[in-house]
């Protein structure tokens, strides 16, 4: 199989979705693989290392697009890119296609196998190539809110530590996951008072468990989130619903009633956002102001620190590419229950039920598709 690697074109995405140690281990495999000139120079992969593992270097997207029976990407295609497409092809990538409708139909008229990252899931319930860039999310989400509490950045002017004789900030954390774990770790780290609500018990039993004392835990419901948003210094949106669009937990009423110079941070964003005044925005343009309170709604927050991130994401991508080029999108479907799961559209029908649901579109089970 030839498997193709363009470089990433989104606004100020800096990430690639392969790493030429992962070149190598394909072309090892017997495989070809063709990599976009410059595709990889963010990340500190430049051609002449792609080309040293095995791979072809090609200097335009069309030229991948047109000869690869797989296409990896790191983010979703743009609409420039959806006139490259063919019929058949695996494009794998982050789609989170419950945030764009415009994005569903438009796959769905390519006639493509949309393999989305997110929604792969093993038994556990874990989601291993969610889990790697929530983590970067997580951690990176109290850095940008602490920037952004900074007066010169429009923000209240605290310190998340705060000093002796001085009171710390007040954190609030919306989700117990992956991001919300990280997020709550590094808050804590920094001597911040903070809050994670969730509506898993459970979770919540765990997190007390594990983190340090000065993180508390509350369930999620809404008594408690009007009080602690409405007081907090930074909220940070961390809720998820594999494939399906974010729950929208804060409303414009609760923001309106927030501190002046507070920061939401909704990492959630890229499922349309937990928060009723969220709308997407970029690394050079991160931030809009409501009711005075700053909102950071990045919706490719690990695209700032690609020479982390993507180590980190090709690190669990590269089998997964390894088995659909190996075994090809139907056999490794019925092989890997976990990688069925990311399938999300096949030729034209969606087959996720969280796509589905988000646009009020039929659903056609994989099964079928598989069984026919």
């Amino acid at each position: 199989m030839i498997v193709g690697v363009p470089r990433e074109i989104k606004v100020d995405e800096n990430r690639v979705a392969l790493l030429p140690v992962g070149a190598e281990a394909i072309v090892q495999a017997g495989h070809q693989v063709l990599v976009e000139t410059g595709a990889g120079r963010s990340s500190g992969a430049g051609d002449e290392d792609y080309a040293a593992a095995g791979a072809e270097i090609v200097r335009r997207a069309d030229q991948v697009y047109g000869r690869a029976d797989l296409v990896t990407k790191v983010k979703e295609p743009q609409a420039s890119e959806y006139g490259l497409l063919r019929p058949g092809q695996i494009l794998f990538c982050y789609f989170h296609f419950a945030a764009s409708e415009e994005l569903t139909l438009a796959m769905q008229r390519s006639e493509i196998v949309a393999v989305a990252y997110e929604t792969v899931q093993l038994r556990s319930g874990t989601l291993p190539l969610l889990v790697p860039m929530s983590e970067v999310a997580g951690r990176m989400a109290v850095q940008e809110g602490a920037k952004y509490l900074e007066s010169p950045q429009g923000g209240r002017g605290i310190l998340l530590a705060g000093v002796p004789g001085v009171a710390p900030a007040d954190v609030v954390i919306l989700g117990g996951g992956v991001v919300g774990a990280n997020a709550a770790r590094i808050a804590a780290g920094l001597g911040a008072n903070v809050f994670v609500l969730d509506i898993d018990l459970e979770r919540l039993r765990y997190l007390e468990d594990v983190m340090p004392a000065n993180v508390r835990t509350l369930m999620s419901n809404t008594y408690n989130l009007r009080k602690l948003v409405t007081s907090a210094d930074l909220v940070i949106g961390a809720v998820l619903k594999p494939g399906a669009k974010a729950p929208k937990l804060i409303s414009r009423h609760m923001i309106s009633e927030m501190k002046d110079g507070a920061v939401i941070v909704d990492v959630a964003v890229d499922q349309g956002g937990c928060t009723e005044t969220c709308e997407p925005t970029t690394h050079t343009n991160p931030t809009f102001v409501v009711d005075g309170v700053n909102h950071y709604c990045v919706a490719n927050i690990p695209g700032a620190v690609p020479r982390t991130s993507t180590f980190a994401l090709t690190n669990a991508t590269l089998p997964y590419v390894l088995n659909l080029a190996s075994y090809g999108w139907k056999e490794a479907a019925k092989a890997f229950p976990s990688l069925a799961l990311g399938i999300n559209v096949v030729d034209g029908k969606i087959t996720h039920a969280g796509v589905a649901d988000a646009w009020g579109l039929p659903l056609t089970p994989l099964a079928e598709i598989l069984d026919a």
